[in-house]
C-alpha cells in the first residue's frame, strides 16, 4: 500500500479518514499475524509504515476535533456577549 502524505490525509473528509483508518488497522492485524506465525512479510518496512500512517490519521482527527471544539466555544462566547449587550 502506498504511503499517504500528510497533505493528502488532511484533504480527506472525516468519514474517509475513519474508513482509511479501519483499513489500515485490518492491514496491520494481517502483518502482525504473519509475523506471529513465523512467515516473513513481503516488505518488513510495511508494518512500520502502516503504524505511522495510523498515527498520522489519528493526529489529524484529533486536531480537527480540537478545532471544532474551539469554534463552538467561540460561538458560545459570542452568543453570551450578544445577550449581555441586549440586556444591558
Amino acid at each position: 500500500m502506498k504511503r499517504m502524505k500528510t497533505k493528502e490525509l488532511r484533504g480527506l473528509g472525516k468519514e474517509d479518514m475513519k474508513n482509511r483508518l479501519e483499513e489500515l488497522r485490518k492491514e496491520l492485524i494481517k502483518h502482525n499475524a504473519q509475523i506471529a506465525t513465523g512467515t516473513v512479510p513481503k516488505s518488513p518496512g510495511q508494518v512500520k509504515q502502516t503504524k505511522k500512517t495510523i498515527a498520522r490519521i489519528l493526529t489529524i482527527l484529533k486536531e480537527k476535533k480540537k478545532e471544532e471544539k474551539k469554534k463552538s466555544s467561540k460561538t458560545q462566547e459570542e452568543k453570551t456577549s450578544e445577550s449581555k449587550i441586549k440586556e444591558g
